[in-house]
């Protein structure tokens, strides 16, 4: 009977290892683990490595622009598809916690991804005039490639100047968006963007119009931890291991972190087809989460959760293309 548990436990584990793809995340690799004869008696969160592994992520799952600053008037609609490719830090250490990582300790110095996650979005628009005119509502769905990670996105947009396409003035708007992470068991993250947009309207032809657009957004990112199993590789139906579950953690909920974002782009336009292009920057963090009662701040492999943790992820570009209907 006891052979049988065991069986299918592994048979379970395999599966599920299986089952995982490559940009999946194995948030237990960012721990320390406490060995004594052989056998691991504690485990220390790596606040440090989370931290930056939130924020590279929260930029890869930050709300979508694709849009100039016109909105699509209280009639408009917008169905579109977009694709985006987003540069990670994938030869720092935190990145370990990928599934494909070839260096899941962190010690070899490899690069432990393709440098890039890629995501696919479906997004649908409407303009409105209530509660304001020139209001815009947007909401839709974007999911990371090769893994279960999918974030839910909801934006509300408001012009505070557009039409007047014949005049030398530009349209402004400003929007604020919420991305929430879904689909995913040990990591809950929730980023916030404030955005200003400027962008010119251009008549091509008589049949043609081109808009093209840039503008500046402040990305607020909350990371929190769910209840992480910090051994996974040890089977707690073994003779020893009954108390295996003790060394479960969870990472200190940590202050929002601050990414400053610059993009530019262009929206094509032909009867109702649309095609739009955006590139954007995200300077590198360095926000600091303050813990109370910290004496310092967090060193790589860290034997303490009592520490500083200051955001190391380094600056970010993001390329997306977005296609879609207009009417």
């Amino acid at each position: 009977m006891v052979r049988g548990a065991r069986l299918a436990l592994v048979v379970l584990c395999l599966s599920r290892l299986a089952a995982a793809d490559t940009n999946d995340l194995v948030m237990s690799r960012l721990a320390t683990r406490i060995i004594d004869e052989g056998r691991v008696i504690g485990v220390v969160g790596q606040n440090l490595e989370f931290r930056a592994l939130a924020s590279q992520l929260g930029v890869v799952l930050a709300p979508r622009l694709l849009t100039p600053a016109d909105t699509l008037g209280f009639g408009g609609f917008q169905f579109a598809v977009d694709g985006s490719s987003t540069v990670i830090d994938d030869v720092q250490s935190y990145w370990r916690a990928l599934v494909s990582s070839p260096d899941p300790l962190g010690t070899q110095g490899k690069p432990h991804g393709r440098g890039v996650l890629r995501t696919l979005g479906f997004f649908a628009r409407k303009g409105l005039w209530f509660p304001l005119p020139s209001f815009e509502l947007g909401a839709g769905v974007v999911h990371v490639t090769d893994s279960a990670i999918w974030a839910a996105q909801v934006y509300g947009k408001l012009g505070l100047h557009e039409g007047y396409h014949d005049l030398p003035i530009p349209s402004v708007a400003i929007r604020g968006a919420v991305s929430r992470m879904i689909s995913q068991r040990e990591l809950d993250l929730t980023v916030v963007s404030f955005d200003a947009t400027i962008s010119k309207h251009f008549g091509i032809g008589g049949t043609w119009r081109l808009d093209p657009f840039l503008g500046y957004g402040l990305l607020l990112i909350i990371p929190r931890s769910d209840v992480i199993e910090a051994t996974p590789d040890v089977d707690p139906l073994m003779p020893g291991e009954e108390n295996d579950a003790i060394n479960n953690f969870v990472f200190k909920d940590q202050a929002a972190i601050t990414r400053h974002r610059l993009f530019v782009g262009a929206k094509l336009q032909y009867s109702i087809v649309q095609l739009t292009i955006e590139a954007q920057y995200a300077l590198a963090g360095s926000s600091v989460d303050t813990q109370p009662g910290a004496t310092g701040p967090c060193m790589p492999g860290s034997m303490t959760t009592s520490c500083n943790a200051t955001d190391i992820a380094a600056a970010q570009g993001t390329v997306s293309v977005s296609a879609g209907i207009d009417f």
